[in-house]
Formats: C-alpha cells, sequence, structure tokens
C-alpha cells in the first residue's frame, strides 16, 4: 500500500507536522528525505532496507559517496542532498556558538565538535579559536594523519592562533576507535600546546577527544 493510502498518524510527514521530529523513527526520518519508494517498496520500506543495510543511520550519513550510491534507492543526486543538510547542521551549530562565551555552551561546544570530527575515518586535530571573551572566532582543522595517530605541530597551532588574534582556544582530536580515553601522547601533546601557546599570552581552556559517546574534556578530567 502505497504511503499516502495509510492513516494520517502513520505518514512520516504528518507524523513530523503534528507531533515533531523527534517522534519520529530513524526509518520514518529518512522515509521523508528520500521522498519516493522503488517499485514494490515504499520511502519507510526502503529506509528500513538502508538503515539495515548501513548498520544504521550512522554508517548511512558518513557513508563515501562511492558507498552510499552503490545501494538502491540513493545516486549522487541523494548524496549531494545528503551532505548539504548535513553541512547547514554543522552551521547551525557553530552560529549558536558565535552568540555567547563557549564557557556558557559547555554542551553546544561538544555538539559542534562532534559534528565536525566524529565521521572522520582518519585521526583529525583541530582548534576553535576564542577570543577574549571566549566567543568562537574560526575553527580549522590543522593536522590530518592515519586511523590511530596525528602529527601536530606546535609552532603551527601558534602560527594559527596570532593569525586569527585569538586569546584562548580549546583543542580537539578524534579517535576513529571510538575509544576516548587520553593516551600518554595526548596528555604529552597537550603540556606542550599549552607551554608554547603561553608565550604569546593564549590560553589553552580545553582539549576534546571525540569518539563514541559524548566527547571526553581533559580539563574536566583534571589534565589540564
Amino acid at each position: 500500500m502505497s504511503i499516502r493510502n495509510w492513516p494520517a498518524e502513520d505518514r512520516p510527514r504528518e507524523r513530523l507536522l503534528k507531533l515533531g521530529a523527534g517522534s519520529l523513527t530513524d526509518a520514518q526520518l529518512l522515509a521523508i528525505f528520500l521522498r519516493t519508494g522503488v517499485s514494490g517498496m515504499s520511502a519507510v520500506d526502503l529506509a528500513r532496507r538502508l538503515l539495515d543495510e548501513f548498520g544504521g543511520l550512522r554508517g548511512l550519513l558518513e557513508a563515501d559517496q562511492l558507498s552510499f550510491s552503490a545501494h538502491l534507492g540513493l545516486g549522487p543526486a541523494k548524496y549531494a542532498q545528503l551532505q548539504a543538510v548535513l553541512e547547514m547542521a554543522r552551521r547551525h551549530l557553530a552560529e549558536g556558538l558565535e552568540r555567547d562565551s563557549v564557557l556558557e555552551s559547555p554542551a553546544a561546544v561538544r555538539e559542534y565538535l562532534t559534528a565536525q570530527l566524529r565521521h572522520e575515518k582518519h585521526e583529525v586535530f583541530g582548534c576553535l579559536f576564542l577570543d577574549a571573551k571566549h566567543r568562537v572566532l574560526a575553527f580549522e582543522a590543522l593536522f590530518e594523519g592515519t586511523v590511530d595517530s596525528a602529527n601536530v605541530y606546535p609552532r603551527q597551532v601558534v602560527k594559527r592562533a596570532l593569525a586569527h588574534n585569538a586569546s584562548a582556544l580549546i583543542l580537539c582530536h578524534n579517535h576513529p576507535s571510538g575509544v576516548v580515553e587520553p593516551s600518554q601522547a595526548d596528555r604529552l601533546l597537550t603540556l606542550r600546546l599549552k607551554e608554547a601557546l603561553a608565550l604569546v599570552d593564549v590560553r589553552v581552556l580545553d582539549h576534546f577527544i571525540i569518539g563514541e559517546g559524548a566527547p571526553l574534556s581533559m580539563a574536566e578530567c583534571g589534565l589540564i
């Protein structure tokens, strides 16, 4: 049966408009994005099949273009639409941070950095540059490495901090393994960067490690 023939309370679009996006399942949300199904399969049925094939919503959202486009009902146009949606979400989070001090919005900082780095297949190191009132000036991914490490050069971090006229910054990197426990190398790097940046009067407020679940704050762990 076509979705348009379903009861109104079961149709994803109508349910979203009445009860909000949070009331929908992953399959229903994906069905709205897909808009149509394929021969013999409604959009919701197709969405369920895709979620099963990708191992869930995250697997689908983080798939590369080749893997994404190889599945039934998907293709380059849908991939482009999805990437646009994801980028709009990242920019929405960034605009939220720009209005206030990051110290007043710790949850927003976590959400933003997670959106920037969790999907990366290799380790990426970045910085959130802040002004004197700890408002966001810019975010930059500065170094990219392998699946388990990235070479970080303090001189380059200092250079970018000065270029942004930053008064403080938040360091961050992802662990593609998903484990957020800081390694000894992470601790030593944080100390080196803190010392190097102190020479140009730039404070390191925190160092977040992004993996599975909530990001780890090294400041909250007493490591900064």
